[in-house]
């Protein structure tokens, strides 16, 4: 779910590896731009145009997609937005968006897949989380709660759901150059002030995630359940 930069590169790398993918999104350009991603490596990537903002909603793009490809075998949560801002300069609605966006979405398409997936006895899910789950960034408030929600969601339905064959992780990727991100690193010494907090050196690569993401919805990671990865460079060591 999700078709930009993380959501939409993990996408093509699943359907390259031969999945039958689906990619919901409400943005109609980001899933045209990921279908021909997936075609210029000789796979395919079928495309749900969706809102998935409420929970009726969510549910339903279950399962439309589920008439598509069959009972989903591998799902992955790749749906959110940050508002950089300190915390006394957000409104209630700024909160109530965010949270809705970036963690309901995951309860509400995590729930109805993670009910197909107890009932087939088999699945692999993974959700985008952040290494702001675990460090206190400034402006990042309505953000870092929600990562931190989705790490422990995803820890208590990897205890649930491990006796009937579903694995549940997340990848906490670090500062990652997305269409979305690239902006941002171009102006005021973004780039530099954040390359300068990474041991690595240097910004990650959706493909990098991607790579993560893929490893984890395989039968190859089919041990790990309640895991979050960190692809940050060594950021969350420092």
């Amino acid at each position: 779910m999700g078709a930009g930069g993380l959501g939409g590169a993990s996408a093509v790398s699943l359907a390259v590896q031969g999945a039958r993918v689906v990619v919901a999104d409400i943005d109609e350009g980001a899933l045209e731009s990921v279908a021909r991603g997936a075609k210029d490596e000789g796979a395919e990537v079928l495309t749900l145009l969706a809102d998935v903002s409420t929970a009726e909603a969510s549910r339903a793009v279950v399962e439309e997609a589920a008439s598509l490809v069959g009972t989903p075998q591998v799902f992955l949560h790749a749906v959110g937005r940050n508002d950089r801002r300190p915390v006394l300069e957000l409104a209630d609605e700024d909160w109530e968006s965010i949270l809705t966006l970036n963690l309901s979405t995951a309860w509400w398409l995590g729930q109805e897949v993670g009910r197909r997936m107890v009932a087939a006895g088999t699945g692999r899910m993974v959700f985008v989380s952040s290494v702001s789950a675990l460090l206190a960034h400034a402006n990042h408030a309505p953000y870092a709660a929600t990562k931190g929600g989705i790490n422990q969601m995803m820890r208590v339905m990897a205890r649930e759901w491990a006796p009937h064959g579903v694995s549940v992780n997340a990848v906490g990727p670090g500062y990652v150059e997305t269409d979305l991100t690239r902006t941002y690193l171009a102006r005021d010494g973004h780039r530099e002030e954040l390359e300068s907090l990474v041991p690595a050196g240097r910004l990650g690569r959706p493909a990098e995630v991607a790579d993560a993401v893929t490893f984890l919805l395989s039968e190859r990671a089919g041990f790990i359940t309640g895991q979050c990865v960190y692809i940050d460079g060594g950021r969350t060591l420092v």
